[in-house]
C-alpha cells in the first residue's frame, strides 16, 4: 500500500481539475502517493471527465455538499494512509513540492503537519492570502502569516524562507499524519468552511504536536480571497467560525478578556460595515454572534476535553499582543516583520 493520499475535495470544479491536475500528476510520484478526489456531490461534469481523462485517480463520490470540513472528514474516514494532503482543486504545485515536505516529516517525529509556502497563482512574486509563508494568530482570534498581514501581502523575497514553527498550516495544502489528524477529531464539521484547519492545528500544538512551514516546497494557489468584499456567508461563517474556535481552545485565563474586546470590536465591524452601505455583510456579523452564543452549550463539553488535553496555556505561536490594534495604529504592521513578538509576548 502506498504511504501517500493526496486528496482533492471537488464541488462543481470540472475547469478547475482540467487546470490543475496536470502539475499534480507530472510532479507526484504515483509509485508512492495516490491522487484521490472527493465529490461534495456536484452536479457538473467532474466525475465523467476523471474517468475519461485520469482513470488512475481514485474516486469518493457523496450524495451532497457536506462542506470543507466535513467532506474531508468523510473523505479521510475511508482511507488509511500514512500521510495524506489535503489540496485545494486550485492549486499548481511545483517540483519536489512533495518530496521535501514527506522527507520532513519523516526526520522529525514530533512534527505533525507541515505547509509549503504559498505564492499567488496570478502573482507568483507575491504570497497568497490563505496561507502565504506559515499561519499564526493573536489571542483575540485574528490569524496572520508571515508574508499576510490581514489584507496586507508582501512580494516574495525570499524573507521568509526558512522552515519555521507555526500555530496553524493552511487547508489550501495541508500535508498531515492521517492517525493525528483522526486521533484529533479532525475538522470540526459545524464549521461547514473556513478556519477549520486553524481550529484543528490548535488543539494539535495545545497537545504538544509541531507544526512547520517549509518555504523550499512550494505550491502557487488561486484562491478566493480578494480585497472586494465578501459573500456575506462568508463573512457569516469567517465571524462564526472564529468565535466558536476561541470559545473552544482559550484558556479560562484568558476567555472573559478575549470575548470582551470581541464584543466591542465586532460591533464595531457591525456599524462600520453597515454605515458604508455593505448591510447583509453587516446583519451576517450579528447572525453570527446569535449563532455561536446559540451553540454555546453543545461546545461546553468539548471545550473542557481540549483545555483538559492542553499541555501548555498558549501555544508559543499566538501573539498575546491585539493584532487589530497594531495593524491600525502603528504603519509598519502592515508587514509581518514589524511585529514584535518579544520576551513579553
Amino acid at each position: 500500500m502506498k504511504r501517500i493520499g493526496i486528496v482533492i475535495l471537488n464541488w462543481n470544479g470540472k475547469s478547475l481539475l482540467e487546470k490543475f491536475l496536470p502539475s499534480i500528476v507530472k510532479y507526484t510520484d504515483l509509485t508512492v502517493a495516490d491522487i484521490v478526489v472527493a465529490d461534495n456531490g456536484s452536479k457538473d461534469d467532474s466525475m465523467p471527465f476523471l474517468t475519461a481523462h485520469y482513470p488512475f485517480i481514485r474516486q469518493i463520490v457523496f450524495d451532497k455538499n457536506y462542506g470543507f470540513a466535513e467532506g474531508y472528514n468523510k473523505a479521510l474516514a475511508s482511507l488509511n494512509y500514512e500521510y495524506t494532503v489535503l489540496l485545494n482543486s486550485d492549486v499548481e504545485v511545483g517540483s519536489n513540492w512533495l518530496t521535501i515536505a514527506i522527507d520532513y516529516l519523516d526526520d522529525h517525529d514530533d512534527v505533525v503537519a507541515v505547509q509549503p509556502k504559498l505564492l499567488s497563482y496570478n502573482d507568483k512574486s507575491s504570497f497568497e492570502y490563505a496561507g502565504a509563508s506559515g499561519g499564526f494568530i493573536d489571542m483575540y482570534g485574528y490569524p496572520f502569516c508571515r508574508g499576510r498581514v490581514f489584507t496586507s501581502l508582501e512580494k516574495d523575497c525570499m524573507q521568509y524562507d526558512n522552515p519555521v514553527d507555526v500555530l496553524w498550516a493552511s487547508g489550501a495544502c495541508l500535508i498531515i499524519r492521517l492517525e493525528e489528524y483522526k486521533k484529533a477529531g479532525g475538522f470540526d464539521d459545524y464549521f461547514f468552511a473556513h478556519q477549520e484547519e486553524i481550529d484543528l492545528c490548535w488543539r494539535l500544538r495545545a497537545r504538544g504536536k509541531r507544526i512547520v512551514c517549509l518555504p523550499q516546497s512550494v505550491v502557487y494557489h488561486v484562491g478566493g480571497a480578494t480585497l472586494k468584499m465578501e459573500h456575506p456567508k462568508k463573512t457569516f461563517l469567517n465571524f462564526r467560525n472564529n468565535l466558536l474556535m476561541l470559545y473552544k481552545n482559550l484558556p479560562e485565563k484568558y476567555y472573559w478578556r478575549v470575548m470582551c474586546f470581541r464584543f466591542f470590536a465586532d460591533y464595531f465591524a457591525f456599524l462600520y460595515l453597515f454605515l458604508k452601505g455593505w448591510r447583509p455583510n453587516a446583519i451576517a456579523i450579528l447572525k453570527a454572534r446569535h449563532d455561536f452564543y446559540n451553540q454555546k452549550k453543545k461546545y461546553k463539553a468539548i471545550r473542557k476535553k481540549n483545555l483538559e488535553q492542553s499541555q501548555t496555556e498558549l501555544p508559543p505561536e499566538i501573539l498575546k499582543k491585539p493584532l487589530l490594534w497594531i495593524y491600525h495604529i502603528f504603519p509598519r504592521a502592515k508587514v509581518f516583520r514589524s511585529i514584535h513578538w518579544g520576551a513579553k509576548n
